[in-house]
C-alpha cells in the first residue's frame, strides 16, 4: 500500500479524519448548550442550531446561581455526591475483597444474589426505601437523601473489585500475616491502595450518577425545597405558561462542568481499572 508523506497510509488518514468528524457530531449539542446559555430567549428560540449568541448574556448565569438558587443546590448536590461516593467505595472495596480473596460457604448463593439486583429497576424499591428512611427519621433531610442514594447492590464497582484484587499476588497477604496484620489492617494498608485504578472507576461512575440523580432527591426533599440538588433544582425554570430556557441551559452548564473536571482529572485511572478489571 502506497504511503502518503510522512509515513501513513490513505486509509489511516482517512480513519482520523473520519473519527474527527464524528467527535465533532458528538461534542456538538454539548457545545450549542454551552453557547445558549449565553443567549437570550427569543435568540434561543429562533436562533436555530447556529451557535455565537449575538450579544452574551452572562445575566443568565447570576440568575442561575442567585434567583433560582443554584447557589444552594450545588453545595448540596456536592455534599450528598461526595458521602455517597464515599461510603459506596468503602462497602464496595471491602465487599469486593472479601469474595476475590477468601472462599467460605454461600459464597456463590451471595454473588448470584446481589447480581439478580441489577435487573430491579431502581423505581420498583422507591417506596421500601422511602419507609425504611421515614421511620428511622432521616426523611426531608439531607442525610435521607445520602442513605437512599447508597442503597442499592452496587453490583458493578463490586464485581470490579472482585475481579482486580482475585489477580493480586497470594504472597501479598501472606508476608501481611506473617508481620502480625489482621484482615482490615491488611485490607486498608495494603490491598486498598493497590486498587487506585478501580476506586478511580468506581468513584467517576459513581458520582456521575449521584450528581445527576433526580428520582431519589425529588422524594426525599419534598417538603424542603432548600435541600434540592441539581437535578432537581431544573424544574425551578418551569413555569405553568413559560419556560426560562437560556437560564436552564445555564444551570444545565453548571451541573455538568463539575462531571467534565473529575472526569479529565481521574480519566488515566478510570481507563487503567476498566482494563485491570477486564484482564482479572
Amino acid at each position: 500500500m502506497k504511503r502518503i508523506r510522512g509515513g501513513r497510509s490513505p486509509f489511516l488518514v482517512a480513519a482520523h479524519l473520519g473519527l474527527i468528524g464524528v467527535g465533532i457530531v458528538w461534542i456538538y449539542p454539548f457545545v450549542w448548550m454551552l453557547m445558549s446559555s449565553f443567549k437570550t430567549n427569543t435568540e434561543y428560540i429562533t436562533s436555530g442550531i447556529s451557535l455565537l449568541p449575538e450579544r452574551f448574556q452572562f445575566a443568565n448565569y447570576r440568575r442561575a446561581w442567585e434567583t433560582a438558587h443554584f447557589s444552594v443546590y450545588f453545595w448540596n448536590t456536592v455534599v450528598v455526591t461526595v458521602s455517597v461516593v464515599l461510603i459506596v467505595i468503602a462497602v464496595c472495596s471491602l465487599t469486593g475483597y472479601a469474595i476475590g480473596r477468601y472462599r467460605f460457604r454461600g459464597r456463590l448463593l451471595f454473588v448470584s444474589a446481589i447480581t439478580a439486583t441489577m435487573f430491579m429497576p431502581k423505581g420498583y424499591t422507591i417506596i421500601p426505601t422511602y419507609m425504611l428512611v421515614n421511620e428511622i427519621g432521616l426523611n426531608n433531610s439531607i442525610w435521607g437523601v445520602i442513605l437512599a442514594e447508597v442503597g442499592g447492590g452496587h453490583v458493578l464497582f463490586i464485581l470490579l473489585f472482585v475481579a482486580y484484587f482475585r489477580g493480586l499476588p497470594k504472597e501479598l497477604e501472606e508476608s501481611a500475616e506473617m508481620d502480625g496484620s489482621g484482615f482490615f489492617r491488611t485490607f486498608a494498608q495494603i490491598m486498598l491502595p493497590l486498587a487506585k485504578p478501580i476506586i478511580a472507576t468506581s468513584a467517576i461512575m459513581q458520582f456521575m450518577w449521584t450528581w445527576n440523580a433526580f428520582l431519589m432527591p425529588l422524594v426525599f426533599t419534598l417538603s424542603k425545597p432548600e435541600l434540592r440538588t441539581l437535578g432537581v433544582g431544573m424544574y425551578q425554570f418551569v413555569g405553568e405558561q413559560t419556560m426560562d430556557w437560556t437560564g436552564m441551559a445555564a444551570a444545565a452548564s453548571i451541573s455538568l462542568l463539575p462531571i467534565l473536571a473529575v472526569f479529565i482529572a481521574l480519566q488515566r485511572y478510570f481507563i487503567e481499572g476498566v482494563a485491570g478489571a477486564i484482564k482479572g
